[in-house]
């Protein structure tokens, strides 16, 4: 062991003495680990129209810290227009969220592969504009296939969407969907906990795969804090927020019919929010309700309510 010098032995006593004289609740306040994900707005969840300009001007305005991606309005950009919208949003401190992955991988081979042949231009412009986060969410029913079937068909479908998202540096967050009332939806059950979808991201087994972790599911499959406790915060992509009904049980609750975070106080967002600052998870965090009061308000109504339920609820870790 290195003999401590007597400066260093100096300087080591008097911030132990410092330190002890110093309150506990005041102690306590600096040792607690920090929020480190950012509040976004993602204007489909909450039945808001916007393009991307707008989109970035009414974050600002409106004060959320990150925005999704719209690579169909990025892609009609001219190169007046990237500039001044990668210098705005820089000058903001305005993040990324992730975009909703613009494929659909869950029908017929003919429209995966037809529309497969696209996505390498999305990822293009995503990656122009340092966007590198997409999300898909995995039904839990099929009508024809398997689980077994349904689960090799989604492993080398999304194999073939990762990689090539992986040549453009671009992470895909997949969703499990939680609801037990879907369950009878179709023939075969499917994913539908994230346990389940772990052993499906472990079997695609490739490093830009990981997870789309909402609030509503991870209630609805009655899973715990430890289960977010045991994931790598570098394996959450994106985070839907949101509250159940308060009239349901888990069991019942229905996937389309949520409310905003902290509006019934069904879901426990402290414990789910604690959590995810335990980990240091730092990326986006955005309102999920599907609530059809809240479509219902016009752009400005239903952004200022969605910001109000989002402050409400960070507050409950941020104090």
């Amino acid at each position: 062991m290195a003999i401590l010098s007597r400066r260093g032995f100096i300087h080591r006593t008097s911030m132990l003495l410092a330190s002890a004289l110093l309150p506990l609740p005041l102690l306590d306040c600096q040792n607690k680990p920090r929020r480190l994900f950012r509040m976004s707005l993602n204007p489909g969840a909450i039945g808001v129209d916007l393009n991307q300009t707008a989109l970035l001007d009414m974050a600002i305005h409106k004060g959320f810290e990150a925005i999704v991606p719209l690579p169909n309005d990025l892609l009609k950009m001219d190169a007046e227009e990237k500039v001044s919208f990668i210098q705005k949003k820089k000058a903001r401190k305005i993040s990324w969220d992730a975009a909703g992955l613009p494929l659909d991988f869950r029908k017929s081979n003919e429209l995966f592969r037809q529309e497969l042949k696209t996505l390498p231009d999305k990822c293009r412009v995503m990656r122009e504009f340092q966007a590198d986060r997409m999300n898909t969410w995995i039904m839990p029913t099929h009508s024809e296939l398997t689980y077994l079937q349904n689960f090799k068909q989604h492993t080398k479908r999304l194999k073939e969407v990762a990689r090539i998202l992986g040549d453009y540096g671009i992470r895909l967050g997949l969703e499990y969907v939680g609801p037990k009332t879907l369950m009878t939806r179709s023939r075969y059950p499917f994913i539908h906990t994230m346990k389940e979808l772990r052993e499906l991201i472990d079997n695609i087994n490739l490093p830009n795969i990981g997870l789309q972790l909402d609030a509503f599911h991870w209630f609805c499959a009655e899973e715990s804090v430890e289960d977010i406790l045991n994931l790598d915060q570098a394996m959450i992509i994106t985070v839907d927020l949101n509250d159940a009904k308060s009239d349901r049980t888990a069991a019942e609750q229905i996937d389309n019919e949520r409310e905003l975070p902290g509006d019934s106080g069904v879901i426990d967002l402290k414990a789910f929010l604690e959590a995810l600052v335990k980990i240091g998870y730092d990326g986006p965090v955005r309102a999920e309700p599907f609530n059809k009061k809240l479509n219902e308000k016009n752009d400005h109504e239903a952004i200022e309510a969605t910001y109000r339920a989002m402050k409400r609820s960070f507050d409950l870790i941020d104090r």
